[in-house]
């Protein structure tokens, strides 16, 4: 029997496994699509190369001696074969992206249409510098915002994402500390429980023990457990703000005013600095290092790994230090300071090859330059105003991880209105997919039990997200109502059904091997 659900449309329940399977394996426009390999043909192919000038002899043993194993297409099956795939993908282009702590928002096109320009897309980063006077130029720009909008007055450019930032942070905070001499007897580097799983792993590998910070029952930093082990063998502390909880760090003056007095340096995961640009100067706040995501506050596509890019500004007292390259000016125009020499002795080396990842600079400030300064603080309002619109559209039927006072830019949600429906985390997961949702970030922070971490961003309107909040009261309705095989058989409308993940983590099968008695090369 059919019934209308919260947005007014017919639907039955568990209808999918009702319905018969298609005979092609096709759902409608969702077409079924075999691997590559399966697809074409290997004595074949859409495209014809001219043959080769040379023969090949100068690359010695390197000369390939086996055909190279690829299928051949033409170009209309190349074509709908990626489409697709294509097809069978979340994408930010398609809906929204709850993914907490990832900001995954909006790319405006015009930053891919400056990132194309002439100039910026087709330059080497060994040319020579008279020739990329307008780059250069550009990242001393950029340069200058980032320190602005900071309050800090260095920032190293070439780190290429948030972990990397982290990196440079900690290298040059420990640069500082050898230029002291206490080097030897500062080995320690705190971090809180809920902080993100690079804080603890980068100090580790610059060589630190991590110890490990206590977090009150609000979801912020226990003042008074850090105060116990700040000492003269802490280097630093590492803390996000706003936090991996969603929330702001009240203490955050206490905080830096304590670390400061032990002699260490407050590093900022700057992970979430979206929820904060415009509003708040973080070296207001005595941070002493902070990387900056451009591909999350500053916006770029995200995802597959990169493009990405983490810039990380200094405080006064660690800006001797900041990685070469340096860009500065002079009447002869702009350059790069590379080596360790004069203005730059004390630098601690060079992070990377080159000068960082130019495309992610030009995206970054055109995304700044065409929001300006009103923009920007908007930015900041609007990525809390709509978390803070999600958490209290839901509060009713989940249950928040801190239900007291509002949060920043994620709504954090524990598994505790799910207890006695055997329902899990994983399985509302899975049940988005089939309403059209990605999930949202499941299981982190850890510090909460089966936590439902959702960041809508400040690029979604109220209608979009009225459509996500109706299918997540939708699906919280049927899981009280005891409707578990909704649930615990989800995804049942996606592409592939529920995999055992598990499986697929510890055994993939990451080689495609012919099928005996085929002609595949």
């Amino acid at each position: 029997m059919s019934t209308m659900n919260s947005v007014g449309r017919p639907t039955t329940p568990n209808a999918v496994s009702e319905k018969p399977a298609t005979l092609t394996g096709a759902r409608g426009l969702l077409q079924d699509e075999a691997l590559i390999f399966e697809v074409g043909r290997w004595d074949v192919t859409g495209v014809d190369l001219p043959a080769p000038a040379t023969d090949g002899s100068d690359l010695g043993d390197l000369v390939r001696r086996d055909p190279i194993g690829l299928p051949g297409l033409s170009e209309p099956e190349a074509m709908r074969h990626y489409v697709r795939l294509s097809q069978k993908n979340h994408a930010i282009d398609l809906a929204l992206y709850p993914l907490g702590s990832c900001t995954m928002k909006h790319n405006p096109r015009l930053n891919e249409k400056m990132a194309r320009l002439p100039g910026f897309s087709d330059i080497h980063p060994l040319q020579p510098q008279s020739t990329v006077q307008g780059a250069l130029a550009l990242m001393d720009q950029l340069a200058h915002w980032l320190t602005t909008l900071t309050g800090m007055p260095a920032v190293a450019l070439s780190p290429k994402a948030g972990a990397h930032g982290e990196l440079c942070g900690l290298m040059a905070i420990r640069a500082a500390h050898e230029a002291s001499g206490q080097h030897e007897a500062r080995r320690k580097v705190l971090v809180p429980t809920s902080a993100h799983g690079t804080n603890p792993a980068t100090a580790a590998f610059v060589g630190y023990s991590v110890v490990e910070v206590a977090q009150t029952d609000d979801g912020r930093v226990d003042v008074a457990d850090l105060a116990a082990k700040l000492g003269p063998d802490v280097a630093a502390i590492m803390v996000t703000n706003p936090n991996t909880c969603g929330l702001f760090e009240r203490d955050i003056l206490e905080i830096s005013r304590l670390t400061h007095e032990a002699g260490a340096y407050f590093y900022c995961d700057g992970a979430n600095f979206n929820a904060i640009v415009g509003r708040v100067r973080p070296g207001d706040l005595g941070v002493d290092a902070m990387h900056i995501n451009l591909h999350k506050t500053f916006s770029t596509p995200h995802g597959g790994g990169g493009p990405g890019a983490g810039p990380v500004v200094l405080s006064e007292a660690l800006a001797p230090f900041a990685p070469a390259p340096w860009v500065v000016s002079d009447a002869d125009g702009f350059k790069l300071i590379e080596r360790a020499e004069d203005e730059a002795a004390q630098a601690f080396g060079r992070l990377c090859a080159f000068q960082g990842q130019m495309g992610m600079y030009v995206r970054a400030l055109s995304y700044m330059m065409s929001h300006g300064s009103d923009g920007l603080r908007q930015v900041a309002e609007d990525a809390v105003l709509n978390a803070n619109y999600i958490k209290a559209r839901l509060q009713d039927l989940m249950s928040p991880a801190f239900p007291d006072g509002p949060c920043m830019h994620e709504a954090l949600f524990d598994d505790e209105w799910l207890k006695g429906t055997e329902i899990t985390t994983l399985d509302f997961a899975k049940a988005m997919i089939d309403e059209g949702f990605h999930p949202m970030t499941m299981y982190f922070p850890l510090v909460v039990h089966g936590a439902m971490l959702i960041e809508p961003t400040e690029t979604e309107s109220k209608a979009e997200l009225d459509r996500f909040i109706e299918a997540m009261r939708a699906l919280a309705q049927a899981a009280k109502a005891g409707d578990a095989d909704r649930f615990k058989g989800a995804p049942f409308h996606a592409p592939m059904r529920r995999l055992d993940e598990t499986r697929a983590a510890r055994s993939p099968v990451l080689r495609w091997s012919a099928p005996e008695g085929s002609n595949a090369a």
